[in-house]
């Protein structure tokens, strides 16, 4: 039977005994309404059959709104469940049923004569009620703020469609609503709220209004709706059920970042500046600006600009080059605030896996690798491309033989089982790691920027993880005891010179148990030089106790490699001869990394079973996701729990919000993600939560947060220390997605944010996605920024004082220029 129009709006009623009918329904309503103040409670004047269905079909909208309109930007899945929607219903309606029973009997003609547009108006109004009592409980609770900010885009990627945009469009369709309203999707409703809110539009006073019958079909919905309010309400006090981004209750303490400590870590910056001290050195640097009128920053480096890389005034004060200062960080005094230029002829990156065989030439425009390098198979010009056949000078037909003939030479090396987290010492264009993916291995490839042109910039433009680096006087930006291996592959590094320094240093950043694996000439080449260098290194490695494990001769490269494996106790340093080289104080922290001056010196290995590095890591990909066996005796984590309850708390967190939030409800498409930096990254969390993806992710610990990039590592995952006041040590355009946690209010606290903005505009490819989680003030402040850069704002979320905001950087330059003095001699 087709439903009438709903009786409110068109006026119209039954033409026979219309003042009968009045009358009962005035008399009806009065004693309903009276019953209703008296118990406060929520009234339900007919329990019939067609109520009855009508309940169950609301609760199956509940239920399927999920999976076609699922909510956005939600931490916790779904709605509340069927048995916590029903249970306070059935009590206040029985409530109700036995202190008006006698009057719903009396006037049982009167309530089944608008039976029918009762149960209409209960479809038509369940959206616009329940937004008003959304309204209604969010302007009573605890004044929290709200801001949804969903803008309808045209996305150039394929895949790339917001969710947003079909919650946005489904309700303008009318679906289930034959005169054209609003559908009752969660996220529709949510968006109607705010706009209703905004506007001062509020249909409970037009209710008062309206004749006596409307007034019993409207009260009985409104309290219906109320009760299933007040339910949620208390359901998201409860931590099990909660359905936002930004949670209540024990569940927030992974997100109110004012509340989060150094725990029972210490920071990088105290590791650091108590080694420095004890090393009599000292000095750090900051940077500092102001100002939204941005300009294209004028270099000799021009697009591939790197601030503390290039500052050439400093390099040029530098008193020796003897090991690379001048191809080490120096920062400019203050950090710039100017746009690095984009290369003439950019255009989108080309995506993974397409990207580790070939990028658009204009993107990375430099030849002289290939021109130097070409015959070795490392990268060729091939018209509007720059291709990568997969070789290098140790590996000529291809790097995947080179890694699977490395395995079977040592099968305890397991690729991507035991052997998951590498340091490939100066990578060239890392082809090596980039094949190791092939394999379940991440690799953390590194070079100079020298004369090697680019050879970096290449391999993040390929989607390969790379940072520009050298091993000259100072330590590696790691952790001690880290890697499960080391790699180089004609790395030129004069390992044997000057007491082993630059090899000791490989030794401080590998695990108790890792291999070195050397594929060098001096390996298998006779001549003069080259037994020279292998006699060197056989001593050294000899004093360090390290074991030549395997020579793995390639008959088809005509190579050969020599694999070394570092020892798992003390015993050998103690039978030493001579202490040579020595042993490092007890006071010598290996794990103090930034800005620390290299020494001679080998750490004892760790053999208490509670210390790490005692024993190796769970084989990946366990070791994900399991606590660290000696995280167990640490007392406090970050967000104040137990350290092992932080870290399951801070996984399941992430997990959360990656799937129901930032894989569904941003629009990004996430086939076109390969570099992902997390600016802050704690336990690993989020870069964990996307380990299922074909993305890797650079954990960056800040220096003056908890040190717990140790922790990344030993969950197979890689990372970095970093000072947001300073520039990173990376090219231009080189990241797809920077995730920022509450970075920007931490750093603002020390410099300029907008230096910071700066930095993160320079590291981010046009096109790239920036998710901001801070306090509204913070938020308000860096999309403010992205606007004034004609960055698409994707979407803005807030609530208790804490925000979420996602935008997308543009191709957009200034048309003036600064000069940035420091980047000139």
């Amino acid at each position: 039977m087709a439903l009438g129009k709903y009786s409110r709006v068109d006026g119209r009623r039954q033409p026979s005994s219309y003042c009968s009918t009045l009358t009962i329904v005035g008399f009806v309503a009065l004693c309903l309404v009276g019953v209703w103040m008296m118990t406060s409670s929520s009234v339900v004047p007919v329990q019939n059959e067609e109520l009855s269905s009508q309940e169950e079909s609301k609760t199956e909208v509940k239920q399927e709104v999920p999976e076609t309109q699922p909510r956005q930007f939600e931490d916790n899945p779904g709605d509340l469940p069927e048995d916590a929607t029903k249970g306070d219903t059935n009590n206040n309606a029985s409530t109700s049923q036995d202190e008006g029973n006698s009057d719903a009997q009396e006037n049982q003609k009167s309530n089944e004569q608008v039976t029918e547009n009762n149960t209409q108006e209960n479809q038509e109004e369940q959206s616009g009620d329940k937004k008003d009592e959304s309204i209604d409980a969010s302007q009573t609770e605890d004044g929290n703020d709200r801001k949804i900010d969903t803008q309808s885009r045209d996305s150039k990627e394929e895949d790339g469609k917001s969710k947003l945009e079909d919650e946005e469009t489904k309700p303008e369709s009318g679906d289930g609503n034959s005169d054209g309203k609003e559908g009752t999707g969660d996220n529709s409703d949510a968006l109607d709220s705010v706009k209703k809110s905004e506007s001062g539009d509020n249909s409970g006073e037009a209710k008062e209004g309206d004749k006596a019958n409307g007034q019993i079909e409207e009260k009985a919905e409104e309290n219906q709706d109320q009760s299933v309010m007040d339910e949620k309400t208390d359901a998201q006090n409860n931590d099990k059920n909660t359905n936002e981004v930004f949670p209540d209750g024990n569940q927030a303490e992974i997100l109110k970042e004012a509340t989060s400590q150094a725990g029972s870590f210490p920071t990088q910056a105290a590791e650091s500046k108590k080694e420095k001290e004890a090393q009599q050195s000292s000095g750090s640097k900051g940077g500092n600006a102001n100002g939204y009128s941005w300009k294209v920053c004028n270099t000799t480096a021009g697009p591939d600009y790197i601030p503390c890389l290039d500052n050439l005034k400093a390099i040029m004060k530098l008193r020796s080059r003897k090991h690379y200062e001048h191809r080490e960080r120096h920062c400019p005094e203050e950090a710039p605030t100017c746009l690095v230029p984009l290369p003439k002829g950019y255009r989108k990156p080309v995506e993974w896996p397409t990207s580790r065989e070939k990028i658009w030439y204009y993107n990375v425009p430099h030849t002289l690798l290939a021109e130097v390098k070409g015959h070795q198979n490392w990268v060729k010009v091939s018209g509007e491309y720059l291709s990568f056949p997969g070789g290098g000078t140790q590996f000529k037909h291809g790097a995947l033989h080179y890694i699977d003939t490395t395995q079977e030479a040592l099968p305890d090396i397991a690729w991507g089982k035991r052997t998951r987290v590498i340091l490939d010492v100066g990578c060239g264009v890392a082809s090596f790691g980039g094949y190791l993916f092939d394999r379940g291995v991440l690799t953390m490839s590194f070079a100079p920027k020298d004369e090697h042109e680019a050879q970096v910039q290449f391999a993040l433009e390929r989607g390969i993880p790379a940072i520009s680096a050298v091993m000259g006087s100072q330590r590696l930006p790691f952790p001690g005891r880290v890697f499960d291996l080391v790699h180089c592959a004609r790395c030129r590094v004069p390992w044997h010179e000057e007491g082993g320094k630059l090899l000791l240093e490989l030794n401080r950043v590998l695990r108790p148990g890792g291999y070195f694996v050397w594929s060098a000439t001096p390996v298998y080449r006779k001549d003069a030089e080259s037994v020279g260098i292998w006699k060197a290194m056989s001593a050294l490695t000899e004093k360090m106790c390290w074991k030549l494990v395997v020579i793995n001769n390639d008959t088809v490269d005509e190579t050969s490699s020599a694999i070394f494996l570092k020892p798992t106790s003390n015993e050998c340093y103690e039978k030493r001869p001579a202490n040579e080289p020595p042993m490092c104080k007890e006071s010598d922290d290996p794990n103090a990394a930034w800005s620390v001056p290299l020494e001679a010196c080998l750490h004892k290995v760790p053999v208490d079973a509670s210390e790490r590095g005692s024993n190796w890591p769970e084989l990946w990909p366990v070791r994900a996701e399991k606590p660290p066996y000696w995280l167990q005796n640490s007392p406090v984590g970050v967000y104040g729990k137990a350290a092992p309850e932080d870290f399951t708390a801070d996984y399941e967190h992430w997990k959360r919000v990656v799937s129901k939030s930032y894989l569904k409800g941003m629009g990004i498409n996430w086939s076109a993600v390969r570099n992902v930096m997390d600016m802050r990254a704690i336990y690993g969390g989020f870069a964990a939560a996307l380990k299922d993806l074909n993305v890797w992710v650079m954990n960056v610990v800040s220096v003056e947060s908890a040190d717990t990039l140790p922790i990344i590592y030993e969950r197979g995952l890689f990372g970095i220390y970093h000072d947001w006041c300073e520039s990173f040590s990376t090219y231009p355009r080189t990241y797809d997605l920077l995730h920022a946690d509450h970075i920007f209010s931490k750093v603002k606290k020390r410099c300029n944010i907008v230096t910071v903005f700066a930095e993160v505009d320079r590291i981010l490819r046009p096109e790239g996605k920036l998710i901001v989680r801070d306090d509204v003030e913070t938020i308000n402040e860096v999309e403010n920024m992205a606007k004034s850069l004609q960055w698409e704002v994707r979407m803005t979320f807030s609530k208790n004082n804490e925000g979420l905001l996602c935008v997308e950087k543009s191709m957009w330059r200034p048309t003036e220029v600064e000069k940035v003095e420091s980047a000139f001699i």
